[in-house]
């Protein structure tokens, strides 16, 4: 079933929100000293592409550099990314068979705005209780 949706996903809107994400990354490798951010663009790309059967797991050694960094990604990334999930997700729910895709839509928006202190793990890695969100 996670083979499924994920097909569906990615032909649905899965390949046009890598892509945005992508294009964050490389500005943000353009830009230098935001290369730590085009490095979550990057994996977060890659989890908007196949999310079905993995999981957003926050790090709890993350730090005050990892808060700073992601106030600074929703200043310049994370607003339209999270618009871009929500748009998505919206017209993803007008359709009775894009919902669970619209629902895992709305699931991204919060790593969309902080992805600094998150890591993205297979959901048979993970214990139910340390899950941000699981699709």
């Amino acid at each position: 079933m996670r083979t499924l949706l994920n097909i569906i996903w990615l032909v649905l809107s899965g390949f046009w929100l890598a892509l945005g994400y992508a294009a964050a990354g490389i500005v943000a490798f353009i830009l230098i000293i935001t290369i730590p951010f085009g490095i979550a663009a990057f994996r977060i790309a890659g989890y908007a592409l196949w999310p079905f059967g993995r999981s957003v797991v926050r790090e709890p050694t993350a730090g005050v550099a990892s808060l700073i960094g992601n106030v600074l990604w929703i200043i310049l990334f994370g607003w339209w990314l999270a618009l871009a999930h929500l748009t998505t997700g919206i017209a993803l729910c007008l359709t009775i068979i894009g919902i669970p895709l619209g629902l895992a839509n709305f699931k991204l928006i919060p790593v969309s705005l902080l992805p600094l202190g998150a890591r993205i793990v297979d959901s048979d890695q993970v214990a139910p209780g340390d899950r941000l969100f699981s699709s």
